[in-house]
């Protein structure tokens, strides 16, 4: 039977997982969540867990009261989400938010099966020690974001060589069409109202300020290898197309599929056969049109800054994503603005770049852990204090 962990299991992607597996068709071994204690004890009690943790140590009397009665271990903390990795599993879903997945999917990779990467931190921070560890161990990544898996299938069958460009597309969110005075007088309610895709809060504000769209032109990057200069972004609100791939005989290929992440899941848990998978089929004379517009950079500078991470490479995915991931607490907490997030970004990379160029094939993961903590702590400081105000 095979055996399946799923980390983030509460979250959207880690639920929509659990919705396309059978109850005793698979082996749960593994699934970690946070504070919604009742549903991951509920997933856990229909799958039969091996064990479930959550990431909260104040959570473990909760989660080890729901669980009473059944043969499921309880754990809880960081540390027991990273040994839960350690456990044998054939498939594993790499779904936590944030830099926090990133030990627990490298671990994960030791196993030596297949992690389906829904983490976008992971490729961003540590893409070269990522992809170093799968091919020691022999693992298979196979992305799950919607436009890497689009990209990934496009692929399939074809000579990198012959790759001129990769476009990815974003639907633009909910400001699209704002001007820059009024985004910058956004509130953390009207960010995360995002007009095509359901997701949790954090992605969904990442998605308004296209925060997210510069981690996957990043992720783009480090797990397909393509040059910067030959990654693009194109702006598509129906979220129709998810990725198109072009190629120097000037043909493209295009991947569609409706704003539903079970898609990428679906294929990702049975690659490399395609299976039935329960989502709705497009009926392209409804759609009427597609429209696609290019990016502004000067609105969503999120894109520019990427792009610098992308030449530099070394320890500036690890810079990038923590200031992001400090610059975002501090606006859903309403102590910076909208537009501050990208400012401040700025500024980090700019106050961190003699510590972060480094020889990306001697990356380690004690280094990127190391500079994620430097970068966290010195941008809490710097926003703390207003320095990073120009």
């Amino acid at each position: 039977m095979r055996r399946i962990s799923v980390f983030g299991s509460t979250g959207s992607i880690g639920e929509n997982t659990l919705n396309l597996l059978t109850p005793g068709s698979v082996q749960v071994v593994a699934l970690t969540g946070g504070g919604q204690v009742d549903r991951l004890a509920a997933q856990a009690r229909r799958f039969d867990a091996e064990i479930a943790v959550t990431a909260y140590p104040e959570c473990y009397a909760a989660l080890k009261d729901a669980l009473s009665g059944t043969r499921t271990q309880v754990a809880a903390g960081a540390d027991a989400v990273a040994e839960a990795a350690d456990r044998q599993a054939d498939w594993v879903m790499s779904a936590i938010v944030g830099a926090a997945g990133l030990v627990p999917g490298m671990r994960a990779l030791a196993q030596g099966g297949t992690l389906a990467l829904a983490n976008k931190e992971s490729l961003v921070t540590a893409g070269p020690v990522l992809m170093a560890s799968a091919a020691r161990h022999g693992a298979t990544i196979l992305p799950v974001d919607s436009e890497h898996s689009a990209v990934f299938q496009a692929l399939t069958g074809e000579d990198p060589a012959g790759v001129e460009r990769v476009i990815l597309t974003a639907s633009g969110g909910p400001f699209r069409t704002w001007s820059a005075e009024r985004m910058a007088a956004a509130t953390p309610a009207e960010a995360v109202a995002h007009p095509t895709w359901a997701m949790g809060q954090r992605i969904s504000v990442d998605s308004a300020s296209m925060f997210n769209k510069a981690l996957e032109l990043i992720e783009t990057r480090e797990f397909f290898g393509f040059d910067p200069d030959r990654i693009e972004v194109i702006v598509h609100p129906q979220s129709i197309v998810h990725a198109l791939v072009g190629f120097r005989d000037g043909g493209m290929m295009a991947h569609l599929g409706p704003a539903d992440m079970r898609h990428a899941i679906g294929y990702a848990l049975n690659w490399p056969r395609r299976d039935h998978v329960p989502v709705a089929r497009l009926n392209l004379a409804e759609l009427g049109q597609l429209t696609f517009e290019a990016p502004d950079e000067a609105r969503f500078p999120a894109l520019r800054l990427a792009r610098a991470v992308m030449e530099v490479r070394g320890l500036s995915g690890a810079v990038f994503n923590a200031a992001k991931e400090v610059a975002l607490d501090h606006f859903l907490a309403g102590g910076v603005g909208f537009a501050d997030m990208a400012a401040i970004v700025d500024v980090m990379l700019d106050r961190l770049s003699g510590e972060m160029r480094r020889d990306n094939t001697l990356l380690t993961l004690e280094d990127v852990v190391a500079m994620d903590h430097l970068a966290r702590r010195t941008t809490e400081y710097t926003v703390r204090h207003r320095h990073w105000q120009r």
